[in-house]
């Protein structure tokens, strides 16, 4: 009896586990590439933010190449062109961080785990739906 008692032990407590560590830690190290980048994790599906680009607040996206976490509505803003800012969901798709981002003028740079994600739709972060009309951006998430 003590055989078969070693043995199960033995077979079941791998897969136990497994399934205990091995999930979280498998997760913690994954990225979104391959995924749908315009799935509105940032917030409620169809909310529309306003912006007034003449608010002191967005100085940094006057000039083409500008961005900046605007951290009060979550998101990651670049000037791409005079009419195009791009708005991106600001939380690391790593592990949710919001608030530790850099950009080199061509990837945005989460600083918790080094991760960079292009300032392209096709990146890994979640793209809005942004509009410029004269002054006001409207970015529908």
């Amino acid at each position: 009896m003590d055989n078969k008692r070693r043995d199960f032990l033995k077979n079941a407590c791998a897969p136990v586990v497994m399934t205990v560590l091995g999930i979280p830690l498998i997760e913690a190290c994954s990225t979104d590439e391959g995924t749908d980048n315009n799935n509105n994790i940032g917030g409620p599906t169809n909310s529309v933010v306003t912006i007034d680009l003449n608010a002191t607040t967005f100085n940094s996206l006057k000039d083409v190449g500008g961005w900046m976490n605007y951290q009060a509505e979550q998101m990651l803003l670049i000037r791409i062109s005079s009419s195009q800012i791009r708005a991106f969901d600001n939380r690391c798709p790593h592990q949710g961080n919001r608030d530790g981002w850099s950009f080199d003028g061509t990837e945005f740079n989460c600083s918790y785990h080094n991760n960079s994600f292009a300032n392209s739709c096709a990146g890994g972060l979640s793209c809005y739906s942004s509009t410029i009309d004269g002054n006001t951006l409207t970015v529908t998430r």
